[in-house]
C-alpha cells in the first residue's frame, strides 16, 4: 500500500521516514518530495508498506502525531490524476491586448 505523509519539517529525509515508518513492516520505498530547482523539501512524501494491513495500522497511528515538531497527515496515497497539457511557449493561450504606443506624436 502507498501512504502519503504531508506536514514533514523541512529537515527530514527519505531516511527519516523510512525509519518513521519501518516499525509498523517491511518499508518498500520511502520518498520525501522536493523541489526541482532547489532541492528542498515541499514538506510531503510518500512510504510504501508491503503489507496492506501493517500499512492501516500505520496510518491509523500516525495520523495526527506529531514528529520532529510538526503534526503528521497520514493517509492512503490517492493514484495521480492526469492533467491537461498546457502550451510550453509565451504566445499560447487566448491573451489578446498587444500593441500600440507607435502613433503619431506631431
Amino acid at each position: 500500500m502507498n501512504i502519503f505523509v504531508a506536514g514533514l519539517s523541512f529537515k527530514v529525509n527519505d531516511a527519516d521516514l523510512a525509519n518513521l515508518f519501518e516499525e509498523y513492516g517491511s518499508i518498500t520505498s520511502a520518498k520525501v518530495i522536493t523541489d526541482r530547482q532547489s532541492g528542498r523539501s515541499k514538506g510531503y512524501g510518500f512510504v510504501e508498506i508491503a503489507d496492506d494491513e501493517a500499512a492501516e495500522k500505520a496510518i491509523a497511528e500516525l495520523n495526527g502525531a506529531e514528529y520532529d515538531g510538526r503534526t503528521l497527515s497520514v493517509s492512503e496515497a490517492k493514484p495521480r490524476e492526469e492533467r491537461p497539457s498546457r502550451p510550453r511557449n509565451s504566445f499560447g493561450g487566448n491573451r489578446g491586448g498587444g500593441g500600440g504606443g507607435y502613433r503619431n506624436r506631431y
